[in-house]
């Protein structure tokens, strides 16, 4: 059975179609990027998978079960975790605290016991201290963990944004542009660490991304989209030779 199936999705805005009857099959594990000219649709498709945007048309079922039109928090709930193209965390808060953040709804006590730090509340939050540092250990932040977001440098925003999505512990993970911003090295460590958090979180991963050779280098298979439509899908080296592709996105002509 499939993790993620989107059956002909569509959404407009103001009367233009955004998206227009998009489908899209997700096995357990698999890694997929999807691309396409800035104003394509590709973030839009990623609103309408978390709830963010709710689908004019189509249905999109994770797990077997319809999550069309379900808020973003039951969506992030079921097992759909994402990050955004502009970074978004809570600057004023450590880098520890954005982490625990997200394992909140997994506390397991009343807001009396946090009221009164009841022995059920002491050991829940040291649990979610320990869970979080372990995250912390493998995004290499451990030794900023009291450091206040904000100070961060980029590159290590990008890691603590995709470490508070894997608190959330989802089955599937959306990367909006995670190598946005990013130096050469900074997008190698980058695409080595996507593999190995897709290994050991055992998740399924859809991603966004403009720089080509971090997708070509990194997916399995990838879907292109151009005005809101699905016009290719494959293999990297299928999509870097489909003539479509060429001249929708890589600035080519069709000979």
């Amino acid at each position: 059975m499939s993790l993620l199936k989107v059956e002909e999705i569509s959404i407009s805005f103001g009367g233009l179609r955004a998206v227009s009857n998009f489908s899209l099959d997700l096995g357990a594990q698999e890694l997929v990027g999807l691309i396409g000219p800035n104003g394509a649709g590709k973030t839009t498709i990623f609103n309408m998978l978390t709830g963010v945007y709710h689908p004019e048309a189509g249905n999109i079922m994770l797990n077997g079960r319809s999550v069309t039109g379900m808020p973003p928090y039951k969506i992030n709930r079921m097992g759909i975790a994402r990050t955004f193209q502009n970074i978004r965390l809570f600057n004023d808060l450590s880098v520890l605290d954005n982490v625990k953040i997200a394992y909140q709804y997994l506390g397991g006590y009343s807001w009396r016991d946090a009221i009164f730090r009841s022995k059920r509340y002491r050991r829940k939050e040291k649990e979610i201290t320990e869970w979080a540092m372990e995250l912390l250990s493998i995004f290499g932040l451990a030794e900023n963990r009291n450091e206040l977001a904000r100070n961060l440098p980029y590159g290590a925003q990008r890691r603590l944004e995709i470490a508070r999505a894997l608190a959330a512990k989802p089955k599937l993970l959306l990367l909006d542009e995670p190598a946005a911003g990013m130096n050469p090295q900074e997008t190698m460590d980058l695409m080595s660490l996507v593999k190995k958090v897709r290994a050991e979180f055992d998740l399924t991963i859809l991603l966004i991304e403009h720089d080509m050779s971090f997708v070509m280098n990194l997916c399995e298979r990838i879907i292109v989209l151009d005005y809101g439509q699905t016009i290719a899908e494959g293999a990297p080296d299928e999509i870097k030779s489909n003539p479509r592709v060429i001249q929708a996105y890589l600035g080519g002509e069709v000979s």
